[in-house]
């Protein structure tokens, strides 16, 4: 039987030797058999913390004139501010409003690799109109990068590699990102009550790992297990909730399980949801046959065996959600796939920096929904009736 809750897991018992075992044996679990789990103590004050959430609510009471001065499609960094309904997933619109930011980059050189352009400086608010945000949030995300650091170290001991394995995986200075979204309930988006508003279609998260901080008390994360049932993922207080990306799950040649998720819109008259995710960010130039190759021989036999035996008692089943991290697609490198995957949610972005990019996954897309289209059964009043010949 596939998971029903999501496990918690407390960072504290990682930091002292007594408990440290029982917290990588907790570890190995939750990466085995789910993908996702709450993290409490992981070591950001509680007055961070509050000014993160303050913040982050605050943005979005700036005014539209001021946040347009900062809208995504002005840099073809995919950093900055996204109007309600701009993003795309799962070939469908995400009723949600937020802000793109990452630790500080300079832009690339002229001859840096296009993916290169990821890099680069934020789009920040100006004081005037949000007073202390980007103080707060150039902190928030230097202490969360080292704190993901250190968490990372912990996943490589409890798959049984050497606490530094994915070390080399990690820029010098990496380029973490973060979001800070405002999903509208049901009526600010003019939709029925009872309707099923997509605040963010599923999908899984691409990188090593990401870490939520759920701003607000509403429901509407949810995690589906491998039955295909989608389990609710509420917020916890004191809690971030992790979710394994797919870089992970390359690395450790499915060990670690990536998981598909995705967000509901509020019910009608609860207000909006919240939430500020933060993405672990790997080297660019990486290529996926070195992220398939690593793990081989590496990851101890028994660990393998032991994943082997999860999937066979879940049936061998997996989803179908798009894989970003494979030989064999169009991107060779996780920069092109990562710019691939940005183009193809940000079309205003990819129109204005890159129209090329955009209009091969256009094509991509056409074509595959043409073989949808031929490999799909037909109704049988659809069906041409064969001829009788008569006798």
């Amino acid at each position: 039987m596939s998971f029903t809750a999501i496990p918690i897991l407390d960072l504290d018992l990682s930091r002292d030797p007594a408990s440290k075992p029982e917290f990588l044996d907790q570890l190995r679990h939750a990466l085995m058999e789910v993908g996702f789990l709450y993290l409490k103590n992981v070591g950001i004050s509680q007055e961070l913390w509050d000014d993160v959430v303050r913040q982050g609510k605050g943005f979005f009471d700036i005014p539209p004139e001021e946040k347009l001065k900062i809208e995504m499609k002005n840099a073809p960094s995919f950093l900055g501010y996204s109007q309600l309904s701009a993003e795309i997933t799962a070939g469908a619109i995400d009723h949600r409003e937020q802000i793109d930011l990452s630790t500080e980059h300079l832009l690339p050189g002229p001859d840096a690799p296009r993916y290169y352009n990821l890099l680069g400086p934020n789009q920040w608010p100006s004081e005037e109109s949000a007073p202390g945000f980007r103080g707060t949030y150039t902190e928030y995300m230097r202490q969360m990068g080292q704190m993901t650091m250190y968490f990372t170290s912990l996943i490589a001991e409890a798959v049984g590699l050497p606490k530094d394995a994915f070390e080399k995986y990690f820029e010098a200075d990496p380029q973490h990102k973060l979001k800070i979204v405002k999903y509208p309930d049901l009526a600010e988006l003019g939709l029925p009550e009872g309707a099923e508003g997509q605040g963010v279609g599923p999908h899984k998260d691409s990188m090593l790992t990401s870490y939520l901080l759920q701003a607000t008390n509403h429901r509407g994360l949810q995690v589906q297990n491998i039955q295909g049932q989608w389990i609710d993922c509420p917020p916890i207080d004191g809690t971030l909730v992790v979710a394994i990306g797919q870089g992970m799950e390359a690395l450790t040649q499915g060990v670690c399980v990536s998981t598909t998720h995705r967000v509901l819109s509020p019910a009608s008259g609860t207000g909006a949801r919240f939430s500020i995710p933060f993405f672990q960010g790997v080297k660019l130039n990486a290529t996926f046959e070195e992220l398939e190759r690593v793990g081989i021989g590496k990851v101890p036999a028994d660990v393998k065996e032991q994943r082997e035996k999860i999937v066979a008692r879940n049936g061998g089943r997996i989803d179908d959600v798009e894989f970003t991290f494979h030989k064999g697609s169009v991107a060779t490198t996780v920069g092109e796939a990562t710019l691939r995957n940005r183009v193809k949610s940000h079309q205003d972005v990819g129109e204005r920096w890159y129209p090329d990019i955009l209009k091969s996954i256009r094509e991509e897309q056409a074509q595959a929904a043409q073989k949808q289209a031929r490999d799909a059964p037909r109704p049988a009043s659809e069906v041409t009736p064969a001829v009788v010949k008569a006798h």
